[in-house]
C-alpha cells in the first residue's frame, strides 16, 4: 500500500509523512511519500512531484493520496480525472491530513486494502478534541 502526503509545504508534507511512518513502525508493505511546494521549494502544489511521489509508492496495492487544502486537492483531482498520469488504482481520500495520514498508515499497516484505508482515514474527521 502507498500513501502520498501533498501540502503546499515541503515541510509540512515531510513531517505529516514522517510522522505517519513513526507512529505505525512504517511497515515494509506501507511505502509514505511527501509531495509539498513546488520544484523550486517554494509554496505551492506541483503535479509533477504528487505524480512522482505516487508511483514511488505504488506497489500495486493502491495509492491513497491525502492533500491539505485549495489548489493541492484540486491537483489531485485533475490528475485523477485527466487518467494515465497517477497508478491506476489512485485515490484522493477526503480526510484531515495529519490525522487522516496517520489514520490510513496505521490500517494500511495492519493489512487494510484500499477501501479500507481510504475508510480509516476518513473516519479522522469523527476525532473531536472537546
Amino acid at each position: 500500500m502507498g500513501l502520498v502526503v501533498v501540502s503546499h509545504s515541503a515541510t509540512v508534507a515531510q513531517a505529516v509523512a514522517r510522522l505517519a511512518a513513526q507512529l505505525t513502525g512504517a511497515a515494509d508493505d506501507v511505502r509514505i511519500e511527501a509531495a509539498g511546494g513546488t520544484e523550486d521549494g517554494g509554496l505551492g502544489t506541483s503535479a509533477d512531484l504528487v505524480v512522482r511521489a505516487a508511483h514511488a509508492v505504488d506497489q500495486g496495492a493502491g495509492v491513497a493520496i491525502l492533500a491539505d487544502l485549495g489548489s493541492a486537492v484540486l491537483t489531485v483531482k485533475a490528475l485523477l480525472a485527466e487518467g494515465g498520469e497517477l497508478p491506476v488504482r489512485s485515490v484522493l481520500v477526503d480526510a484531515p491530513l495529519v490525522e487522516g495520514a496517520v489514520a490510513a498508515a496505521v490500517a494500511a499497516s495492519a493489512g487494510a486494502d484500499l477501501e479500507g484505508v481510504r475508510a480509516a482515514a476518513a473516519e479522522a474527521y469523527d476525532y473531536h478534541k472537546q
